[in-house]
């Protein structure tokens, strides 16, 4: 008997896609012996300073609800932080807000900011919730394309050009997943100027920029004019190695902030109180932890970046994050048809950049947050399987077998 209980959705979360990147490692979990190179999130385990915080604060009954805000303690030491690293500066009490990791402060800066209908530019290719948690909102998606012969730097000629009446925001990443791309401090200040010009509402989602490997990471709130139209995304996720504690956080005026509080009290009411405290000591103590996780993700990155174009698939140097985004159009593969048979025929889990946009098409993300000999393995395998497509790396394979 066909299921009649569809017609109780809602019109806008049946048009949602799924997931990209969940609907394909459901593959992944049935398979044995696999090595993923697809999750964005560190091999490495938080660190242990980081862990005992949250065990003591576990041990001496922290076990309540705290602010909707978040504990006051974990927003001074945010202030702290953000002003120290990112030189923007935040009132502790009323423009911080303690979310369930960055996705959530993504859900509620949406949900606070839009009316039915208005339209948000995102940058493509972007993470894969950027554009659902729009539609979410009941807002429209306008993406600015961003090419690999830019290294995926989001530019303001193409903002421009996206851009439609109804426009409210400009949501941008960077570093950007999946592309590693970061963008120069004069593209963001003229990308800056058009926000102004147009008074769009900025929402800058910065989880990457400790894991800048290359040239300074800026803000575009930095940017004259751009305080009291941003709101700052970013957390404990990836630089700590904390993706498990859900822990995030978003920095804007107070009018924005205490928007974002209404949406964020009705619905997750606060972060984990022992997440909080965990999050607390990262800010206050982490950053060795972080500088050591960064030195092993930069070797990462010039193996693969090396073995990839070596074996001819076309991979720009990224400056930022844990990923590679290779260019797979030289096997005559769609993104999909790649990723499927390079899982079924060699082992090798890497995301069809189809999943982050229509300008992830022809490649693939790599995260090379894994082990560096899981990585080497993975590559010789990626390496077996473009062989059949590709002379170059199949030349390079047969040197390397008679080498033997």
């Amino acid at each position: 008997m066909e299921d009649q209980t569809n017609r109780f959705v809602a019109d806008h979360v049946i048009g949602l896609p799924r997931s990209g990147i969940r609907d394909f490692f459901e593959l992944v979990s049935a398979m044995k012996d696999v090595i993923s190179l697809g999750i964005g999130e560190p091999d490495f385990t938080t660190p242990w300073h980081i862990r005992e915080a949250a065990i003591y604060s576990l041990e001496k009954g922290r076990t309540h609800y705290t602010s909707n805000l978040g504990t006051i303690e974990l927003r001074r030491e945010i202030a702290t932080y953000v002003s120290k690293y990112f030189n923007l500066e935040y009132d502790a009490k009323s423009e911080i807000i303690v979310t369930v990791g960055v996705s959530e402060a993504m859900d509620i800066a949406l949900r606070a900011i839009l009316n039915p209908g208005d339209k948000v530019l995102y940058q493509d290719p972007c993470f894969v919730s950027y554009h659902p948690t729009v539609m979410l909102a009941h807002g429209v998606g306008l993406p600015v394309r961003t090419e690999a012969s830019d290294a995926f730097t989001i530019k303001a000629a193409a903002v421009k050009e996206a851009w439609e009446p109804g426009c409210k925001a400009l949501i941008i990443n960077l570093p950007c997943n999946p592309t590693g791309g970061v963008a120069e401090r004069a593209e963001l200040e003229e990308i800056a100027r058009f926000a102004i010009e147009k008074d769009l509402v900025v929402i800058s989602d910065e989880i990457y920029a400790e894991l800048t490997y290359e040239g300074e990471h800026v803000s575009i709130a930095e940017m004259p004019g751009m305080r009291e139209r941003t709101i700052f995304l970013h957390g404990c996720s990836k630089a700590w190695a904390m993706t498990g504690w859900r822990l995030g956080y978003a920095c804007a005026p107070a009018a924005l902030t205490e928007a974002m509080m209404k949406v964020h009290q009705y619905s997750m009411m606060c972060a984990s109180i022992i997440a909080q405290d965990g999050a607390v000591e990262a800010l206050r103590h982490g950053s060795d932890g972080v500088q050591k996780m960064k030195r092993q993700y930069q070797r990462r990155r010039d193996l693969v970046v090396r073995r990839f174009n070596e074996m001819g698939l076309s991979c720009h140097r990224p400056k930022a994050t844990f990923y590679a985004f290779p260019n797979i159009e030289s096997t005559g593969l769609s993104s999909s048809e790649f990723a499927k048979r390079l899982l079924e025929e060699q082992k090798v889990a890497m995301v069809p950049g189809s999943a982050f946009g229509d300008c992830g098409e022809g490649f693939v993300r790599c995260s090379f947050a894994t082990g560096y000999d899981d990585l080497v393995e993975a590559l010789n395998r990626i390496e077996r399987f473009v062989s059949q497509f590709n002379p170059v790396a199949s030349a390079k394979t047969e040197t390397s077998t008679a080498q033997k």
